[in-house]
């Protein structure tokens, strides 16, 4: 095949189906698609992750620092990282879950039960953290739970904590038993989120999937099935994590795929 009736060359850098807003629908996979290309599956990546659990919508808003998160397929650990995270309505989102739902977009097809396991209070041990909470409610022991930990998380965070340790938030501090103190803890440095789904791609960052690589000549960016058809930037399958390496994707794909289709010899 060519295209030479047309054009001497084309190149297709059309992006995938993020951001739609700019004009980025899908076109250029299907453009490929008529050329004889292999299109993988398309999913959002870099995009928030909606979650099985009810009490999310509790914490709309809630911003957290120095979390350690980690994301397992089945019992396999798919990744882990520390950083920050933000309670959405429906999920979570914030810089660690984008790169959270790169993974799930890569292994969804692989692997089913996606859990985000969040440690809150990461720097610390099991023991000290039985070490504060036995402090705190040995000094307000007349107090309700509740208000004894209200320095321990966020108040939101801590009343889904103690609902998830089978704690009531009126008990009084000096009844606590060691077990609950366990359950809290254990909720604390593993607060689990079952993923639902990712956000629509409307909202995410790339696109995962495309233009199957191992029909583009990596030196030129040309089509190994059709002469002087070039592909660059999103529409190929080359999605990449947070900081900027999709960025300096497309522009080095497209650099390439211009100077080439420049240079092109028939």
């Amino acid at each position: 095949k060519n295209i030479r009736e047309d054009a001497d060359c084309i190149i297709v850098c059309t992006g995938g189906l993020s951001y739609p807003s700019t004009g980025s629908d899908g076109d250029g996979y299907e453009l490929a698609r008529s050329f004889g290309h292999r299109v993988g599956n398309l999913y959002p990546s870099l995009v928030r992750l909606r979650t099985c659990e009810d009490f999310v919508s509790s914490l709309q808003g809630l911003s957290l620092k120095n979390v350690s998160v980690s994301m397992t397929a089945g019992k396999k650990t798919v990744f882990s990282g520390v950083g920050e995270m933000l309670f959405t309505d429906d999920g979570v989102s914030g810089p660690l879950i984008l790169s959270c739902s790169a993974h799930y977009a890569a292994l969804r097809e692989r692997y089913e039960n996606f859990v985000i396991h969040t440690d809150l209070k990461c720097a610390s041990t099991a023991e000290t953290l039985d070490a504060r909470i036995l402090k705190a409610l040995e000094e307000m022991k007349t107090r309700s739970v509740y208000n004894a930990l209200s320095s321990y998380l966020p108040r939101s965070l801590l009343a889904v904590v103690l609902k998830l340790s089978g704690v009531s938030a009126d008990k009084k501090a000096r009844d606590v038993t060691r077990e609950e103190r366990r359950k809290i803890i254990e909720n604390t440095k593993d607060l689990k989120l079952t993923v639902r789904e990712s956000g629509p791609f409307e909202e995410a960052v790339v696109t995962h999937g495309g233009i199957n690589v191992k029909d583009i000549d990596p030196h030129t960016m040309e089509s190994k099935i059709v002469q002087g058809l070039y592909f660059c930037g999103e529409v190929l399958d080359t999605d990449a994590m947070t900081g900027g390496f999709n960025l300096q994707t497309a522009w080095s794909t497209g650099y390439l795929a211009g100077v080439s289709a420049a240079g092109k010899e028939f």
